[in-house]
This record gives C-alpha cells, sequence and structure tokens, in this order.
C-alpha cells in the first residue's frame, strides 16, 4: 500500500456517498480507517435528511464550507426537545457527542466536512 495520497473530495468520494476516509473504503486503499470518518459532502439548496439519525458515534463535528445549514439536534432520544441550529457563515461549525440524534436541511447549496 502506498504510503501517500492526493485527489479531489468531490471526485474520490463519489463511490462511498460522500465519505472520503472511513471503514467502508477498500481496505487496500490508504483512506481506509476503522478509527476516523470523514465525509466531504456537496449539498443542493432544499436537499435534507427528514428521519433521524441515531447518535450512535462516540463524537461527530460538522464544518460549514460553504451555503447555509439548519442542523436539528435532540439528546437522548428526545426529538420533541429538539434544538434547530444554522450555520451560517464557513467555518461555522456544530459538534456533538454519542447519544445526540441529528437531521439536517441545506438552506442553501451548500459544502460541508464532517467528521466522526
Amino acid at each position: 500500500m502506498a504510503t501517500w495520497r492526493t485527489g479531489n473530495a468531490g471526485e474520490d468520494t463519489s463511490l462511498y456517498r460522500g465519505w472520503l476516509v472511513g471503514h467502508f473504503i477498500d481496505t487496500d486503499d490508504l483512506r481506509y480507517s476503522r478509527n476516523v470518518e470523514v465525509k466531504w459532502g456537496v449539498h443542493a439548496a432544499g436537499d435534507e435528511r427528514t428521519e433521524w439519525s441515531p447518535g450512535v458515534h462516540e463524537r461527530t463535528i460538522l464544518i460549514l464550507v460553504t451555503g447555509r445549514w439548519r442542523l436539528d439536534l435532540a439528546a437522548n432520544g428526545r426529538r420533541s426537545e429538539r434544538n434547530a441550529i444554522t450555520l451560517n457563515a464557513p467555518g461555522d461549525y456544530a459538534v456533538w457527542d454519542k447519544g445526540v440524534d441529528h437531521r439536517w436541511r441545506a438552506e442553501q447549496d451548500s459544502v460541508v466536512i464532517t467528521i466522526r
């Protein structure tokens, strides 16, 4: 296996639903990792995840690169008590821990980086 690699996140993530690094990448690829996952998310205005994603990961950070992004977070399954967060400026981020469910909506064409 190579000890370094270069590429383009937009191109290299097409086979993995936006994921650039993670356990679901082929094991012979330098981007394979069981310890960290990185996603390059490109979303058109109106794209959304309407169903709640359960908080099964130890920690997640989502960073806005461009656009406007709404994130709903709910701790311990209390989805009726959700916190709505809007990321407006490049570099705005939200970080949450295991046990926090989430869903999202791209309010404008957006690019986000997710690390967990």
